[in-house]
């Protein structure tokens, strides 16, 4: 009786091993100036600050949104912007720059150059773009795709959007680029497969036709977090980041800017010291100003990276753009 029911179980075991087979573990998309991250596998890029990396959880995740509030001179704010754009460049990741204050081809002859390591030097493979070279723009027009095109395309008219005409140029405008270069999966892309780094300068200002900045209770009081949430929406579906900033201390109803901040996935706000009593106190003779972490973004997961402190200042070195812990 024993010989009938070892066969049986025999059988049955050799059933489990073919009806439960092992799920192969999906490649990762491989594209040059990211990595996953090891809380939740999203695909990172790098700011291009190291240390606001680490502020933020390791990195930007490609489909999200980064608010940065600019400080009152909007000096610091556009380092960082600049910085951004600059590691795109480094990478070999496309970009879209949209400013109503500054010609974007004067923001690209201003972009940080990389830092090379002396021992190591700097190899770029043929194909590749190369670094910046701030005696040398025409080296920084190769990988500027978009150069020759206007700050906004023609207003394309449509009985629905709430937005004023800048902003809903500017959604058209990326739009078309994303589903254009093949960003959102809808046409191939011509080479590798690649990212878009979208630069959007102050937004909320006067110059974008929005008067958030003017009133208490302005008459465009959602054009932003509309404009806000329909980015988000493109980001979402494709492979692009975007880094948007917003003067923050103009606008008067603290209400809006709170829907703008929920409306981003990570949200930064730099305070300067230039011009207030902070620039003599010697608690501070060390920095340059305070950066204050709004929001931070939670993605395939409940809860967000929590940073260690969030007493962090920065400071603006020769060469870099450091954050640090403030030893106040």
């Amino acid at each position: 009786m024993a010989a009938p029911v070892s066969g049986m179980a025999g059988s049955t075991s050799t059933g489990n091993a073919t009806s439960f087979q092992k799920k192969p573990r999906r490649k990762l998309v491989s594209i040059p100036g990211t990595r996953p991250s090891v809380q939740n596998g999203q695909l990172l890029v790098s700011s291009g600050v190291s240390s606001l990396d680490y502020v933020i959880g390791g990195g930007l995740a490609v489909g999200t949104l980064l608010l940065v509030e600019e400080d009152r001179y909007d000096s610091y704010s556009h380092m960082l912007l600049r910085y951004f754009l600059a590691e795109g460049v480094v990478c070999g990741h496309e970009l879209f720059l949209a400013s109503a204050r500054d010609h974007p081809d004067e923001i690209v002859q201003e972009l940080p150059s990389p830092i090379v390591d002396d021992v190591a030097g700097m190899k770029i493979s043929e194909g590749q773009s190369q670094p910046s070279d701030p005696e040398n723009p025409d080296t920084m027009k190769i990988a500027w795709r978009y150069q020759n095109q206007p700050r906004y395309i023609l207003f394309l008219s449509c009985s629905f959007s709430p937005l004023p005409v800048p902003y809903h140029a500017l959604l058209k405008s990326i739009q078309t680029v994303i589903r254009k270069e093949g960003f959102d999966g809808s046409t191939p892309q011509s080479k590798v497969r690649n990212v878009l780094r979208l630069g959007l300068h102050s937004l909320g200002s006067v110059l974008w036709g929005d008067d958030v900045c003017c009133k208490d209770n302005p008459a465009h009081c959602h054009a932003l977090t509309t404009f806000l949430y329909a980015l988000r929406g493109l980001l979402r579906t494709s492979l692009s980041v975007a880094m948007v900033t917003v003067p923050s201390h103009l606008i008067q109803n603290r209400a809006v800017m709170g829907r703008i901040i929920r409306l981003s996935d990570t949200a930064i706000a730099l305070e300067s010291f230039r011009g207030s009593e902070k620039e003599t106190n010697p608690l501070y003779k060390d920095y340059h100003g305070l950066l204050h972490v709004r929001q931070l973004p939670r993605l395939n997961c409940l809860s967000c990276e929590v940073p260690d402190t969030k007493d962090l200042a920065f400071k603006l070195k020769r060469k870099q753009f450091t954050i640090e812990v403030s030893s106040q």
